[in-house]
């Protein structure tokens, strides 16, 4: 005999299964890595590391990308616990998908809405959920989605409360609270007021004048936000020019086709893909007017259906039409540059007709119990697996890359971003072949042709990448980033003026950039200013202290002043942002070995570090073998310390014809010969 359970413990544990459920269903995104604009958000950000960030991300307009406060504010939280270690980031996320979820099921519960848990549980597990919760950037997305169905609930308990309470107008002032939270985060949120009235519809309450005076501040907030997003978008977004171009009729063409595309995907979510086609839109193809023209179809025949569902049908409908406004077209956004549509777009909006379709299973299970739990497991388990898919090709940049152009094989930002990480590794013929492809599908890439030349400067191809860094500009003249890679390309060549003319304009265009510091402190190197150089690493690293070469730079300069403690010190932290940075461990290895300081000298903690140099560089590096070699006669073990340099030497007499490299080498041999460790000058 079973005790039944009571109705909390019951909903407790319906809760908990859910939150096992999304957690294994994400398992791929668990460890993925930072990708697109997470740099601009996370780990390039200076908002989220210089001691003034919190007072600008709410009293500037200095933010990357959009006017997000209480998003910047939880990333600056975020850096602060875990750094640069994504799995925090993806945690988060999920902990915050998984809440959005319960609140979805809470609110639908208030609302009467038959099947709310399934609703619940299919919004938790839906495939185009997977976007908002495996990119930390959207973060923003989850933020808002938290604030907005919290406003909802508290508007929902308000109304619901007899009006003898007085003190239900708490409910609406935490409702009024948390809409600006919402707002704060997001500003897509925009649409909630839409959502306020269509709970008033649902539940069959009279809108009178009193209830518009209670929704219109939700629509003064609203607006305002809106109107801001607007200008952003426009001002410092750039969605200005011929590519952002739409004409009304056009724009309507495209929502009327993004809403039932965005139907399709949560209905049939097949081909999700990061980034999707661009569609060709044309007034004059007749062809183009059937979305138009199914939309129009679809206006009466709800009407007509709702002898049947009651209100369910039509609010389902125009709650999914509303939150999706914004991004529909009417507004033109700077992503509509590569594509109209993202599945991040419709994170809230799919509660509209996942609500629907799960009272439509809740009623069936009613009248053929055995069916309708059946097609309810059925589809759950369907889209779990799904997401679980889905959320793997966020395993990795590459992985994610390389699917998007498997499925969207037009997408030049895919080929674009795909030989940034190539680069990243490396890989410069591979990534040189990416950008190639990327300017093919879209010669006016700006941000392909610099990268071109980046991968080129890598290379040694320097009158070629001062081509394409010069193309770049002369398609986009403001961009510090291209300003930046011209820079860079001059200095190899030698042109150092130049070279730190172009870093100065980039720094006039954004002055906080550690990356912009770092180029401009290179070029004062080269020119002999050792502490103007200094100081602008130390100034990079204010804005950008996850950065290795400005630290690493940085140490050699201490170094080469005698000043080995704090060098020591520069290392190690570099080492503590990448332990795998072949270059911090030979610096360090180096210094441990080789300080004229007998307290920071440690010959054991050098060897170890220096092979760990070694094994990375695969034994035919002279230069980490010369500071393996110092390594292990400062340890002691001279034999092996010449067996190490004669290798180096080797190694050296290959590449070094003058033998400048060759002769330090003896010199450094006839002391371990002799008996002594090396001590640096």
């Amino acid at each position: 005999m079973t005790l039944p359970l009571s109705p909390s413990l019951r909903h407790v544990l319906l809760g908990l299964f859910l939150a096992f459920a999304v957690v294994a269903a994400y398992q791929g995104a668990w460890h993925g890595g930072f990708i697109w604009d997470d740099d601009a958000y996370v780990t390039r950000n200076p908002l989220l590391v210089v001691p003034d960030g919190l007072r600008r991300i709410w009293f500037s307009l200095e933010a990357p990308s959009q006017y997000f406060p209480l998003t910047y504010t939880v990333l600056r939280w975020e850096r602060s616990l875990w750094g640069l270690n994504p799995a925090g980031y993806h945690a988060v996320n999920i902990a915050l998908h998984i809440a959005n979820a319960l609140l979805v099921w809470c609110l639908l519960a208030r609302l009467k809405t038959p099947g709310a848990f399934l609703a619940a549980f299919v919004f938790a597990l839906h495939p185009v959920q997977v976007e908002s919760v495996a990119w930390i950037t959207e973060l923003k997305n989850l933020l808002m989605g938290l604030f907005f169905l919290l406003t909802l609930l508290s508007w929902t308990l308000f109304v619901n409360e007899p009006t003898s309470r007085s003190w239900r107008w708490r409910f609406y002032a935490a409702a009024i609270v948390l809409y600006v939270l919402a707002l704060s985060a997001k500003s897509t949120g925009c649409t909630l007021p839409a959502a306020l009235l269509l709970i008033l519809w649902l539940e069959e309450k009279p809108i009178t004048r009193a209830r518009w005076a209670q929704v219109l501040p939700f629509v003064i907030l609203g607006l305002a936000m809106g109107l801001l997003a607007i200008w952003w978008e426009r001002f410092h977004q750039g969605t200005r020019g011929p590519l952002f171009a739409l004409s009304p009729l056009e724009r309507l063409l495209v929502a009327s086709r993004a809403i039932w595309f965005y139907l399709g995907k949560v209905v049939w979510p097949v081909d999700l893909t990061f980034i999707y086609p661009r569609w060709h839109v044309s007034t004059n193809d007749p062809r183009h007017y059937a979305w138009l023209a199914a939309s129009l179809v679809a206006i009466p025949a709800i009407l007509f259906l709702r002898k049947w569902t009651g209100r369910s049908l039509e609010v389902a409908a125009l709650f999914f039409a509303a939150t999706l406004a914004p991004v529909l077209g009417f507004i033109i956004l700077y992503t509509f540059r590569y594509t109209y549509v993202a599945d991040h777009y419709q994170y809230l909006a799919c509660i509209g007709p996942i609500a629907l379709v799960a009272a439509g299973l809740a009623r069936l299970t009613d009248q053929r119990r055995f069916l309708g739990r059946g097609l309810a497991v059925g589809v759950i388990a369907i889209l779990a697996l799904l997401t679980w898919r889905q959320s793997g090709t966020y395993r990795g940049v590459e992985t994610l890359w390389r699917t998007t152009i498997a499925r969207n094989p037009d997408c030049w930002m895919a080929y674009n971003n795909l030989g940034i990480e190539l680069s990243g590794r490396g890989e410069f013929d591979e990534a040189i072949q990416q950008y190639d492809k990327s300017i093919a599908l879209e010669p006016g890439s700006a941000q392909a042709h610099y990268n071109l030349g980046t991968a080129l400067l890598q290379k040694g191809e320097v009158e070629r990448a001062l081509a394409e860094c010069r193309i770049s500009l002369n398609i986009q003249p403001n961009d510090p980033d291209a300003q930046v890679a011209l820079g860079n390309a001059l200095l190899a060549a030698g042109r150092i003026p130049e070279s730190r003319a172009q870093y100065e304009r980039a720094l006039d265009l954004r002055p906080d950039d550690g990356t912009t510091l770092y180029s401009l402190g290179n070029a004062l190197q080269a020119k002999g200013d050792a502490a103007g150089a200094a100081k602008l690493y130390r100034k990079a690293l204010q804005f950008s202290p996850e950065m290795i070469e400005p630290r690493l730079n940085l140490g050699n300069l201490l170094s080469q002043e005698g000043n080995d403690r704090e060098a020591i010190e520069e290392y190690r932290k570099a080492m503590a942002f990448d332990p795998h940075s072949v270059k911090a461990q030979n610096n360090l290895a180096w210094s441990l070995a080789s300080s004229s300081d007998p307290s920071l000298r440690d010959g054991s903690k050098a060897v170890a570090l220096a092979e760990m140099a070694n094994q990375s560089a695969h034994g035919t590096n002279p230069l980490i073998l010369t500071t393996l070699a110092a390594a292990l006669a400062e340890s002691g073990n001279f034999a092996e310390a010449i067996a190490t340099l004669d290798r180096a030497m080797a190694l050296a007499r290959e590449s070094d014809a003058e033998g400048g490299m060759t002769q330090e080498l003896e010199r450094q041999r006839r002391l371990y010969e002799s008996g002594k460790s090396y001590r640096a000058p």
